[in-house]
């Protein structure tokens, strides 16, 4: 029998620092909660609203897969691998610190609000020789499916990362049911409601909630509201 927990959107940390505002669904920065330190190879997921011209100055990272969905705005990003880039909905930004990165990653438009999820996993292999990549997707690659963004392969759809982990988006019809099979049995299913409602494990997730559900070999989401938009992110459960 599965096991799951639920997350609601008002049980995650909240910081505001003028110029972001920001959730935390797992402990980070200056929020810490013993009981939300991930979910299995899953450590972070910010859901940040940047205001205009700001971001987060030069950095640096290492042994983290960093996966940046935009959902309103411009995201302008510079690295120490000399990417130089501007992405914005309908793009994603995947990068493996590895043996250790520096970045930046500001708001675009100075006019504007920066609307983004920046998602963190573990890694499977540490000191790697750190990479940037980026796609793109369409509106209707989204439709009524779970289009795969991240995979571990290098020859799959989307991005890859060193994680056995995959992350699907989707946008679905109001009473549509989805359901999907795990690719691994012994990984788990963390689905975040990016907006709209949907129903899990008997479960009625509203927008930013998040449940998580392992010891499962396929789920059944039900989508509860025209366009609900869903971020599923399989992860290995030990790692």
């Amino acid at each position: 029998m599965s096991k799951f927990i639920l997350q609601k959107s008002s049980e995650r940390g909240k910081a505001n620092y003028g110029w972001l505002d920001t959730n935390y669904s797992f402990s980070f920065a200056n929020y810490y909660n013993p009981n939300q330190m991930g979910f299995g190879a899953l450590r972070v997921l910010n859901d940040d609203i940047v205001i205009g011209g700001m971001g987060f100055g030069t950095h640096a990272h290492d042994n983290m897969e960093i996966v940046t969905i935009p959902l309103e705005g411009e995201l302008k990003h510079r690295d120490s691998m000399n990417s130089s880039t501007v992405i914005k909905f309908g793009e994603i930004q995947v990068m493996s610190a590895g043996s250790g990165i520096t970045h930046s990653e500001i708001n675009n438009k100075k006019d504007e609000l920066l609307k983004l999820l920046q998602i963190w996993v573990v890694p499977n292999k540490i000191n790697v020789t750190p990479r940037y990549d980026e796609l793109s997707y369409s509106e209707e690659n989204l439709k009524n499916n779970f289009y795969q963004i991240v995979s571990p392969n290098q020859k799959d759809a989307g991005s890859w990362i060193h994680q056995n982990a995959w992350f699907y988006l989707g946008k679905f019809d109001k009473d549509s049911v989805i359901t999907y099979n795990l690719k691994d049995k012994s990984n788990g299913i963390y689905l975040f409601v990016i907006d709209g409602e949907a129903e899990l494990e008997n479960q009625i997730l509203n927008k930013r909630d998040a449940i998580g559900v392992w010891e499962c070999e396929e789920i059944k989401i039900k989508n509860l509201s025209d366009k609900s938009f869903l971020l599923l992110i399989e992860v290995p459960m030990e790692f």
